[in-house]
């Protein structure tokens, strides 16, 4: 596909310089192979090595404001203002785009507006509900003037995302098929919408190319892995429920979770559950890990683990980990939100079922106990990864998207 050369600036939520793959994969490697080049603008405070002016060889990285700033929440929108003036010094933008903000998504649309050009939205989180459930949190507790304040601001940002923002986007990228269809449900235009889930980057999770962990404390063991984040909100305590009910049939399971906390706080709520269930010896909590670090203890299990938790927030989802898993050869087991089942029933390289944790270490100590089972998922999984769910199959879809919503783009 040949096209001309387009300039995007991308006002992004997450911190800069960029660490998630759906933006550092996808756009700083595969859209400049279709000649779409990216200006990010947004605020500092990656948790990644780099520096404020690590080089973005994919176009310009416009840094202004840091979220780590007790004003961010204010200042942002002002912020990506001054960054996209400096993103456009050099030459007016093919396309405003703007991810995952409510105010700074109206910004982009009337800024879109006076240069004349197409405004797009990328939503990859439903944020304004994320705020009515911390609203809801909140009154739970009694309501006050903490409520009062987060009950504002999620009737402010529904109105903003769901009235102005949305209706004068061109083009909607969204996380999923199912949260396509749930904003169809709202109104909105499914042919506005591309879904663009999760994905990976295909040499990085080469099983050849991952040197496996050396931890003697896995030695004799069965491993089980979860990657990802510990976290009160995503329910973590339930993969203790789940190796609970395992040991009592296989005393050698191990369960690895690889991944941290957001706070101190989280982790410490992790260790108490784990404590308080006596499950020291069959729980190996890592903390903090390098991608690469992660990887390697995933190639030491014998199974992944993926649950997320059922609702408005995470039902539209389209979560990483079991597509990493299946990149890397490892039979997994995930529960049913939509795109989690989608996977394992394109894939046919793991099992599906509700997040009980009968029904998870069932299905856990089936894969580990039928070793063909597990064989033939764990050959299927590389093959479908590589089919549909690597960065350079999603990229050939969003460059497609972009040659039909741009101007002079065929």
């Amino acid at each position: 596909m040949r096209n001309k050369p387009c300039s995007i600036a991308f006002i992004v939520r997450d911190p800069l310089p960029p660490v998630r793959a759906d933006v550092l994969t996808l756009f700083g490697a595969e859209m400049p192979r279709y000649g779409v080049h990216t200006e990010l603008v947004g605020q500092s405070g990656s948790a990644s090595h780099g520096h404020s002016d690590d080089p973005w060889r994919a176009g310009g990285m416009h840094l202004v404001g840091s979220l780590k700033s007790r004003f961010a929440s204010v200042l942002s929108p002002v912020w990506d203002l001054l960054g996209l003036l400096r993103a456009g010094r050099g030459a007016r933008p093919d396309c405003i785009q703007v991810r995952d903000k409510i105010a700074s998504g109206l910004l982009g649309r009337c800024a879109a507006a006076v240069l004349g050009v197409p405004f797009v939205y990328w939503m990859s989180f439903p944020i304004v509900e994320g705020y009515e459930v911390r609203r809801d949190e909140i009154g739970a507790r009694g309501k006050g003037l903490k409520w009062l304040a987060h009950a504002l601001r999620a009737a402010a940002s529904r109105f903003v995302v769901y009235r102005l923002v949305l209706p004068g986007a061109r083009h909607i990228f969204v996380q999923s098929e199912a949260m396509a269809d749930w904003l169809a449900a709202k109104g909105y235009a499914r042919s506005r919408m591309t879904a663009v889930p999760m994905g990976v980057d295909a040499e990085l999770f080469d099983r050849g190319r991952v040197e496996p962990a050396v931890d003697a404390r896995l030695d004799g063991r069965r491993v089980v892995v979860y990657l990802g984040r510990v976290a009160q909100a995503r329910k973590s305590d339930f993969l203790l429920d789940v190796v609970e009910q395992l040991r009592q049939a296989m005393p050698e399971v191990l369960l690895v979770i690889a991944g941290d906390a957001p706070s101190e706080d989280e982790m410490a709520w992790m260790r108490a559950g784990i404590a308080r269930r006596r499950l020291e010896e069959h729980v190996l909590l890592t903390g903090w890990l390098t991608q690469r670090s992660a990887l390697g203890y995933a190639l030491r299990a014998e199974v992944g683990l993926s649950p997320i938790p059922r609702g408005e927030l995470y039902d539209v989802s389209s979560p990483t980990k079991l597509v990493e898993y299946l990149a890397l050869g490892l039979p997994s087991v995930a529960n049913d939100i939509p795109d989690q089942a989608l996977v394992v029933a394109q894939s046919g390289a793991g099992l599906c079922v509700p997040m009980e944790a009968g029904a998870f270490a069932d299905a856990t100590r089936r894969l580990l106990e039928d070793r063909a089972l597990a064989a033939e998922f764990a050959l299927r999984g590389p093959a479908y990864v590589r089919s549909h769910r690597t960065y350079a199959i999603l990229g050939r879809i969003v460059a497609e998207t972009y040659t039909k919503i741009l101007p002079d783009r065929k």
